[in-house]
Parts: structure tokens; sequence; C-alpha cells
């Protein structure tokens, strides 16, 4: 099927022990669920674990949740697992169901998108992903509304590291930039763009143009339209 055994073992060690029937038996109901033979190296690469799920226990309720819960119907269900394989090998009572009544009651509505689009928050721990990120935010000095507001408009939020990615972006963005919280809590895409890659080299070129360049100008516009920004403003 094209996945690295020796990964594979490493990582799913019951595999050693796991007869080849059982492993048919999960390829023949995956493939029953519209998964392609030719998406099976990505997610068991992803999750050897699912190679030894039990189906009636772990695989199909977490079909039904699709199905139920996030209203996914069954011609789609290959879209969603390829965008999050590790679905597969998460309880449905005790991790994507909690997400989804914490998600819904933040005003995370739209189900759509998180079937389709962000998935990875319905396999993120509420305890220790999501509600961290959040306090994270209100830290900052936000109020648990704006935070909120901040991860419905940008839900990658929720997926970023605290110590790799908000604190030197933060820090950067205070000590710097001489930024202000209402500039983040309008535009928290600036934590999605990279730190040394786009923001202070864009920072800096701003700078050095005497230019003030509002917050999304300066890091979604593409090169050639920044340089336009710059040339205008000076």
């Amino acid at each position: 099927m094209g996945v690295d055994s020796g990964r594979a073992l490493a990582q799913n060690p019951s595999l050693h022990t796991t007869p080849l029937h059982s492993i048919h038996a999960i390829v023949t109901f995956l493939q029953s669920k519209g998964i392609h033979l030719k998406d099976l190296a990505r997610i068991f690469g992803m999750c050897p674990k699912i190679l030894t799920s039990d189906i009636k226990s772990d695989l199909i309720p977490v079909f039904n949740f699709l199905s139920y819960d996030l209203r996914v119907p069954e011609q789609n269900f290959r879209r969603v697992i390829n965008k999050c394989p590790r679905l597969l090998i998460s309880s449905v009572r005790d991790q994507l169901k909690p997400a989804l009544f914490y998600l819904h009651g933040l005003g995370f509505k739209d189900l759509h998108a998180l079937a389709y689009q962000d998935p990875i928050l319905l396999v993120s721990s509420v305890e220790n992903t999501l509600i961290p990120k959040l306090d994270y935010l209100v830290s900052l000095g936000f109020s648990k509304a704006d935070a909120v507001g901040m991860v419905l408009r940008c839900p990658g939020l929720f997926t970023f590291s605290v110590e790799n990615n908000f604190k030197p972006k933060f820090k950067y963005f205070a000590e710097e930039m001489n930024g202000r919280l209402e500039e983040l809590k309008g535009f928290p895409q600036y934590f999605a763009f990279s730190l040394e890659k786009r923001i202070k080299p864009r920072h800096m070129e701003a700078v050095q143009s005497g230019v003030k360049v509002a917050l999304p100008l300066m890091l979604k516009t593409t090169e050639e339209k920044f340089r336009e920004l710059l040339r205008q403003g000076s």
C-alpha cells in the first residue's frame, strides 16, 4: 500500500501481532466509506494506529459522528478524512463530541467549515490545547469576548504554539512595531505569517521607507503591491 512499514511498526508495535485478515478488513471497510486505495498510504502513514483499530467500536462511531453531528454526506467522507486522518483515531465520546460542544459554545456554528476546513480543531484537546490558547490571548490584554472573536475569524490561532509562535511574534509586534492590541484584534491573521520571512522584512522595509502601512496591507499584499504602497507613501 506504500506505507513505511518500519515507521508504522515503530509507532504502533501492536502491528507485529495483528493478523493480515484484520488489516484487510479495515482497508475494505474504509474503501466502503469512499476512501480510495491511493489515499491509504498517507492516512496509515500519518496514523498507523488505525491499522489495529476495532471497526465496530472505533471506526464506525467516527463515521456516525461525521454523518449525524457534522452533517457530512457519505460521498464527502473521503474529503474530510483526507483533510484530517487523525479523526479516525479519535474517541467520539472522549474527544470529538467534547471538542465540538466547546467550539459550538464559542460560536463555531458553521459545521461545513469545521468539517472541511478546520477538522484539526475537533481532534485538539479542549483542556490542553484550545482553552490554554484562548487564555493566552486574554493574558495579552484582550477581553474574553475579543479573544473569542479573534479565533472565530482565524481558527488557525488554535493550532499555533504559544512558545514558538505567539510569544516571539507578539514580542516583536509590541516592542519593535509599537503595535496596539486593536490592530491584532482586527487582524488576528498576523500570527499566521512567518516572523523571519514576512513580518520582520516587511516591517523593516516600511520603517526604512518612512511609510506607515496598515498591518493587513503590510503582510497580505504581493511583493509588487507592497513595493507600490511604499512608493506611493514616500
